[in-house]
Parts: structure tokens; C-alpha cells; sequence
């Protein structure tokens, strides 16, 4: 949790590298769990988005905004998409609560995010993609909206990234890119 407000955050960010992407980033026991989201996070539950892991990030990065050098590891533009707070929801049979971190490590996570863009109740769910052999493959995960009063269902649930907007600084990632190209931040 935050130490001064008590909450915890999160951030989506739009992150144009080698592939165009989301980060998808939720604070937990001080870092950012992060997983990239080729297609984004939905408001729609009927879209079942793949949710690929990557590293922790330091709760600092989710104001990051601006170029990272094309030689470096995830070069490329990236925007704040979506920020805001989150909770979690995560319980066990009994309905008791389950701390998030053990959730996650459980393999199935709810929350609710109370953010710029995205509102309501979400899962993340892990599973795994086994090879012809039956072979255990690489850990996925999914991120899905929960079919609440926030859902959307007459249309698809994420923007299209080339033109989305960041929700800290009204940019797009073509404006961004622009700025640190000209020397302008």
C-alpha cells in the first residue's frame, strides 16, 4: 500500500517497443506486477485478453511517461494510458479474504480499479499452454471484466493505441515521441 494515502495504484501504459502493447501494472508488496496485454485491457467481459508476465517494475515507473532508447531492453514510446487505485476482492470458499499477493500466487486475483478510464470489477487468472507432448509450457494469464454495472457490451472495450490519449498528460504516443525527439520532454 501507499504509505501516505493508504491505497493502492495502478497503471496502464501503452507502450510502443518492438510490438505495440499495454503494460498492465498493479501495486503489490512494494513493486509493480506487471504484464504486457497485446490487445489491452477491456471494459467488454466477453473479451478475454492474454496477460504474458514480465518483470517487476519500482512503484516510480508508473508515472513514467516519454522514449526509452531504442538499444536498451523495451525500447520504444510509452504513454499512461489509465491510473488510478485499485482493491482487492479476492476471496477463499468461505467467502473470507485472501490477501492479493497469496491470490496471485494462487493464480486467481480480483480487483476492483477505480481509474481515469477503466471502472469496476476485473480477474486475472493464470494457466498454462502445454505443447503437443503434454509438456507444461510458459505461465499466461488472462485479464477479464467482471459483467458489472461498468461492463460495456455494444462495443469493443480498448481504444485503438495510435490514437489514445495519456490520462496524465492528454498526449498521444506519436506526440510523446515528438517532444523527446525535439529535445521537449
Amino acid at each position: 500500500m501507499n504509505s501516505e494515502s493508504g491505497t493502492l495504484r495502478f497503471v496502464v501504459q501503452i507502450h510502443d517497443a518492438r510490438r505495440m502493447h499495454f503494460d498492465f501494472r498493479l501495486e503489490v508488496d512494494g513493486v509493480l506486477k506487471s504484464w504486457a496485454v497485446p490487445r489491452g485491457p477491456s471494459d467488454n467481459p466477453s473479451d478475454k485478453r492474454l496477460a504474458v508476465p514480465t518483470d517487476d517494475h519500482p512503484l516510480e515507473y508508473r508515472e513514467f511517461e516519454g522514449v526509452i532508447p531504442q538499444d536498451e531492453q523495451g525500447g520504444g514510446t510509452v504513454i499512461v494510458w489509465d491510473q488510478g487505485t485499485y482493491s482487492p476482492t479476492s476471496h477463499d470458499l468461505e467467502g473470507a479474504p485472501v490477501p492479493f499477493a497469496e491470490s496471485l500466487e494462487n493464480g486467481h486475483a480480483t480487483f476492483r480499479l477505480e481509474g481515469t478510464k477503466l471502472h469496476g470489477e476485473f480477474a486475472l487468472t493464470r494457466f498454462h499452454i502445454d505443447d503437443e507432448d503434454g509438456i507444461r509450457g510458459p505461465e499466461a494469464w488472462l485479464l477479464i471484466k467482471a459483467n458489472d454495472r461498468q461492463a460495456v457490451h455494444d462495443r469493443p472495450g480498448t481504444p485503438d493505441p495510435y490514437h489514445a490519449r495519456s490520462a496524465r498528460t492528454g498526449r498521444t504516443l506519436h506526440q510523446v515521441a515528438v517532444a523527446a525527439r525535439d529535445g521537449a520532454g
